[in-house]
């Protein structure tokens, strides 16, 4: 069990050093992009970007004797990274640096990496070291040392790098994942792991390695086979309100991603949305509504799984765009079609309102 911890968002970071509408107008993005990096020069067709309210991280540590690093862990990539000594970026000066020349098991590669996600980047090298994840240690795991770090996405963030948690087929540069490590080298009781993100602002959230704390599913646990083995990727067959189906009318996907804060989902998906709850095209809505709005319901697998208003709305104080008594949906608009339907990504608004158990041993995606 690794013990996870709400810290300062990303948003609220460049709120206090006065750079957030700067950086906004800078820095438009497609959350589709981290999935399908062809669309990273794409701008996303919802001006109200919500992409930094990502804060759940833990501590990892590499090499011998242990180098210490936060990171995000990540369901919806594959990889494991975080900064190097070899790194001049910004991003890279004020975070821990691993230093490959103070770790007595590090094995360097010639190999380079190269990742790109929704927003930010990295650029590094390839090496093979000790990495212990809570009471885990995993020998001769590949990861990545940064080089680059371009922009300055990564320098406002609260976490070093990356523990990418989905499937190895999407890994970049073919390197293995951690958890595939961890299942090879038989250092798990059970090929899954599971996590929970409390709705303490605080304390609670974890992710555990090798099992399911059965005091967070004692009102059973419903499955729901994977469509695909890449991410974390599941069909879904609508969601409603109130009974009627507002969106995904004949089915669609989603992937379940820990490293996505909001809701994210095709454009007219999110108008429907919008215009349903009664909240304006920027997705504003007034705060005093909360209470008597209706559960968003996705429905997986025959069983349904409803978001109440409390968590797919934002906060005043989480919106940039506020105002006395205005919040702001959780929802943004992204539009990838796959072969199998229109695609939705389930981010921490959904993973907050259930313990999620993610088996490797049967390719499926467990919530409680």
């Amino acid at each position: 069990r690794v013990t996870l911890r709400k810290g300062k968002s990303l948003r609220k970071a460049l709120k206090e050093h006065g750079l957030l509408e700067h950086y906004l107008k800078l820095n438009p993005y497609n959350p589709a992009s981290k999935y399908f990096p062809s669309l990273a020069s794409t701008v996303s067709s919802e001006p109200l970007t919500n992409y930094m309210d990502m804060e759940y991280y833990g501590t990892i540590s590499i090499g011998t004797p242990a180098q210490e690093f936060t990171v995000l862990f990540d369901t919806g990539s594959s990889n494991l990274w975080v900064p190097s000594v070899y790194c001049y970026s910004e991003a890279c000066t004020n975070h821990d640096r691993f230093n490959p020349e103070d770790s007595s098991t590090f094995v360097a590669t010639d190999d380079t990496v190269s990742i790109q996600y929704g927003t930010g980047s990295m650029t590094g090298i390839l090496g093979y070291d000790t990495v212990e994840v809570g009471s885990i240690t995993v020998s001769n795991q590949i990861f990545g040392l940064s080089e680059t770090e371009p922009g300055d996405f990564f320098y406002y963030t609260p976490f070093d790098g990356i523990l990418g948690l989905a499937f190895p087929s999407i890994s970049s540069s073919g390197a293995t994942p951690v958890f595939d490590n961890m299942m090879s080298q038989d250092l798990v009781s059970e090929d899954l792991f599971s996590v929970y993100l409390s709705n303490d602002d605080e304390s609670g959230s974890f992710v555990m390695f090798g099992g399911v704390d059965s005091s967070y599913t004692t009102g059973g646990i419903t499955w729901i086979p994977l469509s695909a083995e890449t991410y974390w990727q599941i069909t879904m067959d609508g969601v409603t309100m109130s009974g009627e189906t507002i969106a995904c009318a004949s089915s669609c996907q989603a992937i379940i991603d820990t490293g996505t804060s909001l809701l994210a989902a095709p454009s007219t998906a999110v108008a429907n949305i919008q215009d349903a709850l009664g909240a304006d095209s920027n997705g504003e809505i007034s705060c005093s509504s909360i209470s008597s709005l209706p559960d968003v319901v996705f429905n997986l697998n025959g069983y349904s799984f409803p978001v109440p208003a409390s968590s797919y709305i934002l906060e005043a104080p989480c919106s940039y765009l506020q105002s006395d008594g205005v919040c702001s949906l959780a929802f943004e608009a992204m539009d990838v079609s796959t072969e199998s339907g229109d695609l939705w990504i389930l981010g921490d608004v959904f993973i907050h309102e259930y313990y999620v158990i993610f088996d490797r041993a049967n390719n499926m995606v467990g919530l409680s």
